[in-house]
């Protein structure tokens, strides 16, 4: 055995050799040892197993609401901190004979409406599916994302997974299906990942990702303590700040949320009731509970927009002949009326359950203690067939009076993270995207972080629709907030809104990225994040001098280093 002086020596000259200087370097040693051909073989697999060079891998990525994308960048990054290479790709872009160049292969990819691939992935499935193969050298692993309300939950990662296997690859982690709260199974995901690819590594040092033991939700209970409207009388919007308290003590951090299940109207389940004579209390068996016919309507299941697949359960049930369609519970009944209380019985398995909805936090732990916790919530107005509607869960929220119980869980949003309290930070969230930004500016005023923080906040007028308008303006004078700039479409004869505003600051936006700050977009996905993203795309290739293609790299640079975070719906 070396002394622990010269094993320190060897391990200094030898630690950036190439693979030929170690390969001389064993033969150079061996021969000073005497050591036979097999014996110095076996000191050559010893010597590779400790310079064995990184795995590389492929994580891929289908998307149509921007989770699964959101998800791969986050996961690319705590990949790529362990020392293992990932290229990360669309599968709206991917060119499925490509698979033949890859070795290990994974893909994170959700599952829309019933059962079907997203949209932009759809060409890469239908060519795995019609097309035969040859991956037979590929070794691969599946994330699947969904949601356990619909009868076809994760079918799109399911075949996905089977076809890889029909086709001859191997599959070295197992297919992972993640619902609506899928943050700790994907991490638990990527720690499978780093194990069996180190494991592959021959002996590279076992990297593991610390999760939670638990995955399961921990539920609070708290008080409505106070209800609020933001926007003024003269507003065509309800936008209502939301305080709850607990008595037990709060765990989340800024860019977290808070899952609600919305209780169905009781209005809408009492007439339910009514015209299918079920009796209110007879207990029957879902899925996940059994529960009396009322409570089951009441709390947990879904009533309010059923999907085809349920729709054509219930006219098998029925008899009735039903076209392809999708609607309420109670319209369903009306129109097509069941023949007794025990066929409504038989049905009510088939309706999912009620999926849960999830509001970004906006207070602060540092700023408003572990008792009390705030959301926002636009309440969400449409119409179908002339008839005015409201948003389920929106509309659920905005009904509670002070005082009234709730109960809800905290969803941890890993992704959605301030950087240290030096960095500075850029912020864009127009309408409810405040909210995140609101516990941002709270928690670093709380903290008294050195960073800078720049506000652009949009809107349809500044007098009804300039949401917490009194507290952004303390933060600017407290220097809290650096920067604010201002948006109202409906100010002036030509609409402004946010991108507007950020191709104005373009050159300052762009000195701010530049020196490490971190950029956040928070609201509606359509049109306004993509708005935004175009924006700023545009900003580095003007201001940097960067060609289309480059300005593009310099932004998934930013995403793969978390610096670019978007958290739209």
């Amino acid at each position: 055995m070396l002394s622990e002086t010269k094993l320190k020596a060897l391990k200094e000259i030898s630690g950036d050799f190439s693979r030929d200087e170690a390969v001389w370097a064993s033969g150079f040693l061996a021969g000073i040892a005497g050591i036979s051909a097999a014996g110095q073989h076996q000191i050559m697999s010893d010597i590779n197993t400790d310079l064995v060079s990184p795995k590389k891998i492929t994580l891929a990525y289908g998307t149509e609401t921007g989770n699964s994308k959101k998800l791969a960048v986050e996961l690319a990054g705590v990949i790529k901190k362990k020392g293992v290479q990932v290229k990360l790709v669309d599968l709206s872009q991917y060119k499925p004979k490509d698979l033949a160049k890859e070795d290990l292969f994974f893909i994170i990819i959700s599952t829309q409406g019933e059962g079907d691939p997203p949209i932009l992935a759809r060409k890469f499935y239908d060519h795995l599916h019609e097309n035969d193969l040859d991956i037979s050298h590929l070794k691969f692993g599946i994330l699947a994302l969904g949601d356990s309300s619909y009868p076809l939950f994760c079918k799109t990662g399911e075949d996905i997974d089977s076809r890889f296997e029909v086709l001859g690859a191997q599959r070295i982690i197992p297919l992972k299906k993640c619902d609506v709260d899928y943050e700790q199974d994907a991490y638990s995901w990527t720690e499978h990942i780093l194990d069996t690819v180190n494991k592959t590594a021959e002996g590279s040092q076992k990297s593991v990702v610390t999760t939670k033991t638990s995955t399961a939700r921990k539920k609070y209970r708290g008080k409505i303590s106070t209800i609020i409207n933001l926007n003024d009388r003269d507003s065509d919007k309800e936008t209502y700040h939301i305080e709850i308290e607990t008595e037990e003590p709060l765990v989340y951090s800024p860019g977290d949320a808070l899952g609600v299940i919305a209780f169905n109207k009781k209005e809408e389940v009492e007439e339910i009731i009514s015209l299918t004579g079920i009796d209110p209390e007879k207990q029957i068996k879902t899925v996940k509970l059994t529960a009396g016919a009322e409570e089951l309507l009441y709390k947990y299941l879904n009533i309010s927009y059923l999907l085809k697949t349920t729709v054509a359960q219930y006219a098998q049930i029925t008899g009735h002949a039903i076209p392809e369609v999708r609607l309420s519970l109670l319209d369903l009944l009306r129109i097509y009326p069941v023949k007794s209380a025990d066929e409504f019985e038989q049905f009510i398995p088939a309706l999912t359950g009620q999926s849960p909805r999830l509001y970004s936090v906006s207070s602060s732990l540092e700023a408003h203690g572990d008792s009390e916790i705030h959301i926002t919530v636009a309440k969400s107005e449409f119409f179908i067939n002339d008839k005015k509607q409201n948003g389920l869960c929106s509309g659920f929220l905005a009904e509670f009076k002070e005082g009234e119980d709730i109960e809800f869980y905290i969803q941890e949003a890993k992704h959605f993270r301030l950087p240290k309290p030096e960095k500075d930070i850029i912020m864009i969230g127009p309408g409810t995207g405040i909210a995140p930004f609101r516990s941002f500016l709270y928690e670093r005023d709380a903290l008294g972080g050195e960073g800078r923080n720049w506000l652009f906040f949009g809107d349809r007028t500044f007098v009804s629709d300039f949401l917490y308008q009194a507290e952004l303006q303390d933060f600017l004078k407290t220097g809290t907030l650096t920067h604010l700039d201002l948006a109202f479409s409906r100010d002036t004869a030509e609409k402004v809104y946010v991108q507007h505003k950020l191709e104005q600051k373009a050159q300052e936006v762009f000195h701010w990225l530049e020196a490490g700050a971190s950029l956040y977009v928070c609201g509606a996905r359509e049109p306004m994040s993509k708005d935004v993203e175009k924006t700023i795309l545009n900003i580095i290739q003007d201001k940097g001098k960067h060609s289309p293609e480059e300005a593009q790299n310099y932004l998934e640079e930013l995403e793969l280093n978390g610096r670019y975070v978007k958290d739209v719906y």
